[in-house]
């Protein structure tokens, strides 16, 4: 019987990584489609949120069937709880990407800022790597890789910071780009968001491997370094000065 749970349990720990993974790609696709004004793959992006949908009412069936039917000891059902909870998180990331997408469609004919969109790229490569290194993490039970990502969320958030800055300044220099740069401020919400939730999937992975309740996610855990980090970046002269 134990081996027929471990059999099971290796079941829903695959599709959980595939499901990461995929959304992983639904990240780097709808942002592509928002840089690249690429309509159609922005389309494949919302047409393809079906599949992530099933994949999460798939794993918590299949979660749900292990602790009715395999009776699973304290530690196993610790671990189940730790996937419904992840998979929660990843499924609203993939709601994220959809709204990227949504954002590429509705933004037809708009002025565009080449920088800025530069810089989306680059925070887009932050947080599909931080969602690389949880599932990585997730993978190896590895609670210190968990509790790490929270200090890559800080750099994503100077990144957020750093381009709404940069959308500011070129809006008081263009005002052509007003319209657009709802959407640009709109996207880099999205992404900052983003890495939130991988910081709440890091908080799963140290509750899977020790048991433990924490609180990862940096503006929470320590509100003073939000403080500080608003101060340190954002300095009034160069949004005010043209």
């Amino acid at each position: 019987m134990r081996a027929l749970f471990g059999d099971e349990l290796k079941k829903l720990h695959g599709r959980f990584v595939e499901m990461g993974l995929n959304i992983s790609e639904q990240i780097y696709n709808s942002t592509q489609a928002f840089i690249e004004h690429d309509k159609k793959l922005a389309q494949e992006v919302i047409d393809a949120d079906t599949n992530t949908n099933g994949e999460e009412m798939d794993l918590e069936k299949q979660a749900l069937k292990l602790i009715a039917l395999q009776q699973p000891v304290a530690t196993d059902f610790r671990v189940i709880i730790s996937i419904l909870k992840a998979s929660s998180d990843l499924e609203r990331i993939g709601d994220h990407a959809v709204s990227i997408a949504r954002e590429t469609i509705r933004m037809k004919g708009q002025a565009r800022i080449p920088g800025v969109e530069k810089e989306i790229a680059k925070m887009t490569e932050q947080v599909r790597d931080m969602l690389e290194k949880a599932l990585d993490a997730y993978s190896k039970n590895d609670e210190l890789a968990a509790r790490n990502l929270s200090k890559e969320d800080v750099d994503v958030d100077k990144q957020y910071l750093l381009i709404r800055d940069e959308i500011t300044k070129s809006v008081h220099n263009d005002t052509e780009t007003v319209q657009s740069s709802s959407s640009y401020f709109l996207v880099i919400r999205l992404l900052e968001r983003i890495g939130d939730h991988i910081v709440n999937l890091a908080e799963w992975i140290v509750y899977n491997t020790s048991g433990k309740i924490v609180e990862l996610n940096p503006g929470k855990a320590n509100p003073e370094l939000v403080r500080r980090l608003y101060s340190g970046i954002i300095d009034p002269q160069r949004t005010t000065n043209k």
